[in-house]
């Protein structure tokens, strides 16, 4: 699998509040406190690490969790959740894997609709209520 746009890492000693726009592959070992949103139609890859942790929605082609997500994920292709994977949310797929002793505290979706919220809300009011509120 080739992704454009190269590959991000948010290292485990990092926290980053705020959305995440990205292109290529994002790993996150660190806490993000913002929506992760993939750019463009691609194949964009998402990879939630064991120590990682993300506060906010998730919406890419291709998701990987192993750490915590406290927020609605949304791909359009796949989903694989790890053993420590653990996502207080609904998940909205299309081909999802599930490792015994993943958790999902919320549903799960079939299906591909993009979440239209996304694309409606303000970039500057999340942010700012998101950092409020933490």
């Amino acid at each position: 699998m080739s992704l454009t746009g190269g590959t991000t890492l948010i290292s485990k000693s990092t926290e980053v509040i705020g959305d995440v726009h990205f292109s290529g592959s994002l790993e996150i070992e660190g806490v993000v406190k913002g929506n992760i949103i993939a750019d463009g139609k691609g194949e964009a890859k998402v990879n939630v690490r064991e120590k990682g942790r993300v506060e906010g929605d998730i919406t890419a082609p291709l998701v990987m969790i192993n750490g915590q997500v406290k927020g609605n994920v949304h791909s359009n292709k796949h989903i694989e959740l790890a053993a420590k994977a653990v996502v207080e949310g609904n998940v909205h797929y299309h081909m999802i894997e599930m490792v015994k002793g993943s958790q999902v505290n919320g549903s799960l979706v079939y299906g591909t609709a993009e979440p239209a919220v996304q694309e409606n809300k303000p970039k500057a009011a999340p942010d700012i209520k998101t950092v409020g509120l933490s």
